[in-house]
């Protein structure tokens, strides 16, 4: 966070118009692209001419704290910095995927299990092992209040766009929807090539699908967690 903030930098940097509108989404997390793309649709919506630019620019390096406690480790190890951007636009003939629906809960239950605060020695990150276990206990039931109020069924969908939040974290998403046969292996690779950069991540996921050569048609499905702790979904289709 600073100010004058990155939207005044992109601002100056893509010569957009001084009179263009900006806010700035912090302190989110991982699930942040989501609600930017929510804003995003909601303005396209309300304005059929509206075309507007989500940046998410993450750099978890910051948290990086001497004491070596287990938090301390584990944040280090898990998290990397990183960038994404996305055009949402309210105009039908544009070539891209549509924005379908949203739908989002919190379990109140494990939010202090996910946290971070500001503190004199920089950010200080709290990130427990029953993360996952509370995913795994919850995910099934999101995913399907979700497609439930889409009007769509499990089968509808071809592809899983999941925030790989750490390999536990996919791993409860595998068991929890009762996966047998890679649906996210696109998730294991971002994890792999890229770590867990907060919000980006979901969109790099996201990009990785939609570049795939034998991307199959259908619906995609997305969610991303965040402190809460939150659990923000979507549903794109071609």
């Amino acid at each position: 966070m600073s100010a004058p903030g990155l939207d005044l930098e992109l601002m100056e940097l893509l010569q957009l118009p001084r009179t263009i509108n900006r806010t700035s989404v912090n302190f989110m997390g991982c699930y942040a692209a989501i609600h930017a793309m929510k804003q995003a649709d909601a303005i396209c919506r309300a304005n059929k001419r509206s075309r507007v630019l989500i940046v998410c620019t993450e750099l978890c390096t910051l948290h990086f704290q001497r004491e070596a406690s287990v938090d301390n480790i584990t944040s280090s190890m898990l998290f990397a910095d990183g960038s994404a951007a996305m055009l949402v636009t309210g105009d039908d003939q544009e070539k891209g995927l549509s924005i379908d629906h949203f739908y989002s809960t919190v379990s109140v239950k494990g939010k202090t299990d996910m946290a971070w605060k500001l503190s004199s020695k920089g950010f200080l990150m709290t990130l427990s092992g029953y993360i996952a276990d509370l995913i795994e206990e919850d995910f099934n039931e999101l995913v399907s209040n979700a497609l439930q109020s889409a009007g769509l069924e499990k089968n509808s969908i071809a592809h899983w766009c999941i925030h790989p939040g750490g390999k536990k974290i996919l791993e409860a998403v595998h068991s929890s929807l009762e996966f047998t046969n890679g649906q996210l292996q696109n998730c294991y690779d971002v994890l792999r090539d890229y770590g867990n950069m907060s919000s980006p991540t979901v969109l790099f996921v996201l990009k990785k699908i939609i570049d795939s050569p034998d991307r199959q048609p259908g619906n995609i499905f997305g969610a991303a967690f965040g402190p809460g702790i939150t659990m923000e979904t979507f549903i794109l289709s071609a």
